[in-house]
């Protein structure tokens, strides 16, 4: 598998590619942004653990001259928690989450003529629900929240929320530990809509979650650690995004991923950039190179996560056997990038109410994470 296999081939393809230009690098946005301390431009970035390709961050320097502070957050509720004291100027929530901080006018309108890689994104991910104008984001990945199991540790393969509920899997099960999340995954067990304001439809998800709570169904409640935890065998199932299952898969070649039979979530995260950043022209160059066919496809190939990006979705496969020199598992692709018939049993999340959100918070509360 990729990465196991060919680090040799994957070091030189680094050294190859880091004299080579991305689309338009360096043409978005002014030469005359507000400077770090030390008198050169800079630009502060915010986006989740283990979601880049770090080789970027260096030639994005090289290529601009400006500093990058790179900072991550675990969860879009510990990112939103983080902005009243940070001074963000890039961050990357999910769709949801965006939609609360426009409806905040927490976020700025972007100057698209300085992300021209923009055009490169493809139509079906523009105009969504939490940005319907496309005044505010540039989308990021794609992808969808699953269950992962290890399949030397269950007697069937798994095709069900109920897995994350059952106690006959007690202490070897990991709830993913944010609440839009855990929650939607006990809605959809129950057959109701992720986006449901339903005040008895939500108290009914979070007694399935606190019931399995009880009787030690969960080992814990996880975000990035579970990378560590399923690769070496200290769980058999968790509920986590398809992209980190490819990743753990390059460790632990027993995981299994499934969208289960009710359906789940499927996401879009998106770069913003905050009403009150100090350094808007180059947050926007930022944007533009993250956005390029090269930044993507080399995205795709660290993270695994799927692009939006037309080209790099369309190439990734060449990409894969031109690096490796091994053609690209089909079904890992799948995995990926899946097909509109695995989305159409999917929903997106949307913000919601105030009232809903805080009953959210509330649930999250009594649950003691």
């Amino acid at each position: 598998m990729k990465r196991m296999t060919a680090f040799a081939l994957a070091a030189s393809l680094v050294l190859g590619l880091a004299g080579c230009a991305m689309d338009d690098p360096a043409s978005s946005g002014s030469q005359t942004g507000n400077n770090g301390a030390d008198g050169k431009r800079e630009v502060n970035v915010c986006s989740w653990g283990e979601y880049i390709d770090t080789d970027l961050i260096t030639e994005f320097e090289k290529a601009t001259g400006i500093k990058v502070n790179y900072t991550t957050a675990e969860s879009n509720e510990a990112l939103y928690a983080k902005l009243a004291g940070a001074n963000y100027d890039v961050i990357v929530p999910s769709d949801y989450m965006i939609s609360q901080l426009i409806e905040e006018d927490m976020l700025a309108e972007l100057n698209y003529d300085n992300i021209p890689n923009f055009s490169k994104i493809d139509d079906r991910f523009k105009n969504l629900s939490y940005d319907p104008e496309n005044k505010y984001t540039v989308p990021y990945t794609w992808g969808t929240l699953g269950i992962i199991y290890n399949s030397t540790m269950v007697d069937e393969p798994i095709t069900s929320w109920d897995a994350m509920f059952d106690t006959k899997y007690a202490g070897d099960v990991l709830m993913i530990k944010n609440s839009r999340d855990a929650l939607g995954i006990a809605l959809l067990d129950l057959g109701y809509s992720l986006n449901t304001d339903s005040e008895e439809e939500l108290r009914e998800a979070y007694e399935l979650l606190a019931g399995a709570k009880a009787n030690g169904v969960y080992s814990g409640f996880v975000m990035d650690e579970v990378f560590q935890k399923m690769e070496q065998g200290n769980a058999a199932i968790c509920a986590y995004y398809a992209g980190d299952y490819l990743s753990m898969l390059e460790n632990n070649p027993d995981l299994k991923y499934v969208v289960p039979e009710e359906g789940s979530n499927w996401f879009v995260d998106a770069m913003c950039v905050l009403k009150n950043a100090q350094h808007k022209d180059e947050a926007e160059e930022w944007i533009n190179f993250m956005c390029s066919t090269d930044a993507c496809l080399r995205n795709m190939d660290a993270i695994w996560y799927a692009s939006p990006n037309t080209e790099a979705l369309e190439k990734y496969p060449e990409y894969y056997e031109e690096t490796y020199g091994e053609p690209l598992d089909p079904d890992l692709y799948a995995i990926m990038a899946p097909e509109q018939t695995v989305l159409n049993n999917c929903e997106a999340y949307l913000v919601r109410p105030m009232a809903t959100r805080t009953l959210y918070n509330d649930l999250w509360t009594e649950l003691g994470i």
